[in-house]
């Protein structure tokens, strides 16, 4: 039976909402009303059920605590401030200021505790979907009986608009039907939202819910009641056999004025409704940012807990890593992510063929080539896997009975797909990708988002590139979304033109561990070209390189994907015209920009103002290449239903039609 509950837990959960009413006065900005409802909840787990050692946040077998309603930050920096995280008092006081520690919303890596960015909702609780799933994929390939190495569990405080959100649903079926019984939410069911009360748009019964997806829930009817809520963790980790939901009944703005309304959920509390917030509580008045020695004292208690859960784990892999040395060292390898060394002697060559293979195709087998390297990957597709080309062959599936699989069925969810590959790069030990047809990018545009903004190594793998989807018509043709997906800080895209490239764009992908990878790839055949004619595949890593160069070439044609070849049947024509030109296949413009200024000025020269860009996409961002003079042979249009060869001759792809273009730059040069 647990002990009783004290002064000092109490002291503790009024620190956490007292620190959250003066940080959010003291910015004049912020969320006080959810931390003032939930800090019980928060107080009874961290303290008593969540495993963590805060001097070692990384330590691989902690549990993970993911605030998905990221608008309460100032809970989640009182909680990682009272138990020892590295956070202080000033940091607390610089609360959504420039250069703080203490963001508005919780930033992963830009603060030590916190797992994820939080913020956009449902994004948190689709996000622990995976890495409950590494958890589950992990304890089941290394854990062997009487060393259990993998063991711990994810929790999730969320929202009543959390659970709003259609990544909810995704997240939710998801994790159900693979029985991710290491999952742990908490609902803060308090019935407010921005607009007022969630009866204006709420009223499903979420448990039943729940329920059908699979889930256990439990209830809590007073987020005030510590034992209730002691309890309801207590049985939540004593079933693990499927996902758990505890409906927690709390008032948002406890203890306020303003309490129960959504006036106090998104602005800092008064000056006077700080005062009497503070009487309700009987919290001395002065001086603000107080906290008892009681509370500082149970979270270094705590933190000694942690201390002693992680001096077990160590025992238990110093006996695992002498048993099994084989199985650590894959399992080190994967935890470290030291799985780049070496990759270039294991990429597949693909032999001249002017008839070739879609680069989907292509992609498939460079995974596949790959994967006997790196243990860690571990993938999938919303649905497409035939299409986009995403299976691991023989390497099983990730169902609920056998999740050492290594092929997930995300079904059709492409935001749950993407959120939980977030989760599993959080977690560690596995390199996570996932594929579907780049038209459908704005279904999970949030989650690759947050990749980014995480800098997370994840791979996307987006097929059926373009109006050479052919017959599906516009609804499938994604002309304006490269555009999209470039323009992400951070982005790294690549559209290769051919086998080749894309097997070293997959070496790309699997080099970068600062950040996630788009690999856009054909539906249709591209030639493969004769590397013996043309210079090495691997010059791909640059972003861009020549591919074909005339002696005293006057004007470049610059491709990506698809168009490679016919910027190269173009440059034909123009020999035959006695235009001399020069051809630049750019599989990755945001690669390119990483090269030094000298070698981009050799693949393309300032002096060389007569350019066509030829892509079968939106023009825009693509200006910058063209130059003042330069022509674009592009989509300005949606496609049309067609066969994809229809399709490129009728919208102007054409040897013909870049020659015009050619043409018309050099005039222009010329005046120019």
């Amino acid at each position: 039976m647990s002990k009783p509950f004290d002064q000092e837990d109490l002291d503790s959960i009024n620190s956490l909402r007292m620190l959250a009413v003066d940080a959010t006065r003291q910015a004049n900005s912020g969320h006080p009303g959810i931390c003032l409802g939930l800090a019980p909840a928060a107080h009874v787990l961290w303290s008593r059920h969540l495993k963590h050692r805060p001097d070692q946040p990384a330590w691989i077998d902690r549990d993970r605590f993911v605030l998905s309603a990221g608008h309460g930050s100032m809970l989640l920096y009182g909680l990682l401030f009272l138990n020892g995280y590295g956070l202080n008092l000033e940091d607390l006081k610089n609360f959504r200021q420039w250069g703080s520690a203490t963001p508005g919303h919780p930033e992963h890596g830009h603060t030590a505790g916190v797992e994820t960015t939080t913020g956009p909702l449902g994004q948190g609780l689709a996000t622990s979907v995976g890495m409950a799933l590494a958890e589950k994929h992990l304890s089941a390939r290394y854990n062997k009986p009487g060393h259990e190495l993998i063991h711990h569990r994810t929790w999730v405080f969320c929202s009543d608009g959390d659970l709003m959100e259609g990544v909810s649903h995704e997240a939710g079926s998801l994790a159900g039907h693979l029985k991710l019984g290491k999952l742990k939410v908490l609902w803060d069911n308090n019935h407010v939202s921005i607009d007022g009360s969630t009866n204006l748009a709420f009223t499903e019964d979420v448990a039943k819910r729940f329920e059908a997806y699979g889930w256990r829930t439990l209830r809590v009817e007073n987020g005030n009641d510590l034992d209730a809520l002691d309890q309801a963790y207590t049985q939540a980790a004593a079933d693990d056999s499927r996902p758990v939901l505890i409906a927690c009944h709390t008032t948002i703005g406890y203890g306020s004025p303003l309490a129960g309304t959504e006036k106090v959920h998104g602005a800092a509390l008064s000056p006077e409704n700080v005062t009497k917030t503070k009487e309700y509580f009987h919290w001395p008045l002065t001086p603000t940012f107080y906290v008892p020695d009681g509370a500082l004292r149970r979270g270094r208690e705590t933190a000694e807990k942690g201390k002693s859960a992680q001096a077990a784990w160590e025992k238990v892999r110093s006996a695992y890593a002498a048993a099994f040395p084989k199985e650590w060292a894959e399992l080190d390898q994967s935890l470290h992510r030291r799985w780049a060394d070496g990759l270039e002697s294991k990429i597949p060559t693909f032999p001249a063929d002017p008839k070739g293979l879609a680069t989907r195709q292509a992609s498939g087998k460079a995974i596949n080539a790959f994967v006997q390297t790196i243990p860690a990957i571990l993938g999938g597709s919303a649905d497409l896997a035939e299409s986009n080309n995403t299976t691991l062959e023989k390497l099983g599936d990730f169902e609920p009975e056998t999740p050492t699989g290594r092929n997930i069925h995300y079904g059709v969810r492409e935001m749950g797909m993407a959120a939980a590959m977030n989760g599993m790069a959080l977690h560690g030990g596995v390199l996570p990708f996932g594929g579907t047809f780049l038209m459908f990018v704005d279904y999970l545009k949030p989650s690759l988002r947050l990749a980014h903004l995480m800098g997370l190594q994840v791979v996307f793998v987006f097929t059926h590139d373009s109006i050479g989807a052919g017959e599906d018509g516009p609804t499938h043709q994604p002309v304006e979304t490269l555009a999209s997906l470039r323009s992400i800080p951070g982005a790294r895209v690549w559209r290769p033109a051919d086998a080749n490239e894309t097997a070293w764009a997959w070496l790309a992908a699997l080099q970068r561990v600062d950040g996630p990878t788009c690999l856009v790839l054909s539906r249709q055949a591209l030639p493969t070209l004769d590397r013996t004619q043309f210079p090495a595949a691997s010059n791909t890593l640059k972003g861009a390189y020549v591919l074909s160069d005339r002696p005293g070439a006057r004007v470049v044609l610059l491709g990506t994907g698809s168009e490679v070849d016919l910027c190269l049947k173009s440059q034909a024509l123009l020999d035959a015209e006695g235009i001399p030109s020069r051809v630049i296949s750019a599989p990755s413009f945001e690669a390119f920009l990483h090269q030094d200024p000298d070698y981009r000025e050799s693949v393309l020269p300032s002096s060389l103002k007569a350019r066509v860009i030829v892509e079968a996409a939106s023009p825009y961002g693509l200006h910058r290449w063209a130059g003042p003079w330069g022509e674009m042979v592009v989509m300005d249009r949606f496609g049309a239903s067609a066969p994809g060869p229809v399709l490129f001759h009728n919208l102007g792809f054409t040897p013909e039609h870049v020659v015009e273009a050619a043409k018309r730059s050099l005039d222009r040069a010329a005046k120019g």
